[in-house]
């Protein structure tokens, strides 16, 4: 018995000098300053990505092509209030953006639109009305390099007896710039009659060469498919506000393309 009391004894001694100890030292393990979340997110047109620095600490990711939304974390130390956040291009170091952000603002978004060298903010979408498609598109021709003034046409297609029925169009759409924003009634993809027979319908969205019905793709040593190419679009039955930006790819020599925003 006398045994297990001493052992007792020498336990709890050690556990009050380890408790003692942690004690002492715990003003090494508190942590010091506010942990600041930020979020970055946009869209990178750049042909790299870009690097995210706050003060001269780099983010975890870097900021890839196309869009993207990253988030990371910044400790500002004792007595510091605020600190730079800067996006370069990696390849290159160009400085893209700027911005200082401060601790009492709590958590911090920085949002951007990056093409042709040019940095803006992300475009604004318009509210989404009950029956209404509202569509704004960006081309970018980047197989083809077409530099043309481009329309774009929003087609019904009615599959089996192959009829393209245009809707309207947004004319003279520069490549690498923003079209007007163009709205149309919602309407049903769903079997239907046409000149007495059911058939499918397809929404598909063509591009012309400026004021004529020619596809762009003419002359360029890429063929249009009439149904596989087609620039994005949502949904015909839905009501939506979308903006689109979309590059081209290909299937052999048939003309296809990539969404790179949608917003």
């Amino acid at each position: 018995m006398k045994l297990t009391n001493i052992f007792y004894s020498i336990l709890m001694g050690a556990f009050l000098l380890l408790l003692a100890a942690c004690d002492k030292g715990k003003d090494d393990f508190l942590y010091k300053g506010d942990m600041l979340p930020i979020t970055i997110k946009g869209y990178n047109g750049s042909s790299g990505n870009l690097e995210i620095k706050v003060d001269t600490i780099k983010f975890k990711s870097e900021f890839p092509r196309g869009s993207s939304n990253l988030s990371d974390a910044y400790t500002f130390q004792a007595n510091e209030n605020s600190v730079k956040v800067t996006v370069t291009e990696k390849a290159t170091g160009k400085l893209v953006l700027e911005k200082e952000i401060k601790k009492e603002d709590g958590p911090a978004t920085i949002s951007f639109f990056y093409l042709d060298g040019k940095v803006s903010d992300m475009p604004e979408i318009p509210a989404v009305e009950p029956g209404k498609l509202k569509i704004s598109y960006m081309f970018k021709p980047t197989l083809t390099g077409y530099s043309q003034p481009v329309d774009i046409a929003l087609i019904k297609y009615y599959f089996t007896p192959k009829v393209a029925e245009e809707i309207t169009r947004i004319r003279n759409v520069k490549p690498n710039e923003f079209s007007e924003l163009i709205t149309i009634p919602t309407f049903s993809t769903a079997s239907q009659p046409y000149n007495g027979q059911n058939t499918s319908v397809l929404f598909l969205v063509y591009i012309y060469k400026a004021g004529t019905n020619e596809f762009y793709t003419e002359g360029t040593g890429y063929t249009w498919h009439v149904t596989s190419s087609t620039a994005p679009k949502p949904a015909a039955s839905a009501a939506a506000s979308k903006l689109y930006i979309f590059s081209e790819s290909q299937a052999a020599n048939s003309i296809r393309f990539i969404k790179d925003l949608e917003l």
